[in-house]
């Protein structure tokens, strides 16, 4: 079975009607990180990374990754801290969906933000196991994906459908700083 990351044109942002992409709300697992309130300013020292050479060596013959044919350049710290996110999510991939799923990473690149996707073939996560997690001290998701994104001024949202994998979007504005900037 091989999941599409999303139909293809910007204009397309919705979920529901691909393949293995659930209707709204048909048995939805949805965290959303709130957005963090940049203070704006010059990232300084803090120089242009291309994401791309970050996330390449995180492929293999179970992780396929879709990029724009030019660079996708975004400040040092904020291109790092994408890429560990991106990692925090495969590593997920790898210890909860089991030996054989496959993951697709896909980058967008817009004028007003980079989007990465990350989106495997798992059994999905059951509604309420992130929040049992999170209540039982194992911050994995909380920390090391949306904290990250929120501490450079991004978002991450997941969606998860038992039976159908999961889904994290990560999306970092342009020209924001994150805490570890200012």
């Amino acid at each position: 079975l091989v999941l599409p990351l999303r139909p293809l044109g910007r204009g397309v942002r919705g979920r529901g009607g691909g393949v293995g992409v659930p209707a709204p709300g048909a048995g939805v697992v949805r965290l959303v990180a709130p957005p963090h309130e940049p203070d704006g300013g010059s990232a300084g020292a803090d120089g242009p990374v291309d994401l791309r050479t970050l996330l390449a060596p995180r492929t293999g013959s179970r992780v396929t990754l879709s990029e724009p044919g030019a660079p996708v350049l975004l400040p040092a710290h904020a291109a790092k801290e994408l890429a560990a996110a991106v990692g925090a999510a495969l590593d997920n991939v790898r210890r909860h969906a089991g030996e054989d799923a496959q993951a697709w990473i896909l980058v967008e690149d817009w004028p007003d933000e980079v989007i990465v996707t990350v989106r495997d073939d798992g059994p999905g996560i059951p509604e309420g196991r992130l929040a049992q997690a999170e209540g039982e001290g194992r911050l994995g998701v909380a920390l090391s994906i949306r904290g990250r994104l929120r501490d450079i001024g991004g978002t991450a949202e997941l969606v998860s459908v038992p039976g159908q994998g999961t889904e994290v979007e990560l999306k970092v504005p342009r020209g924001t700083r994150g805490k570890a900037e200012r």
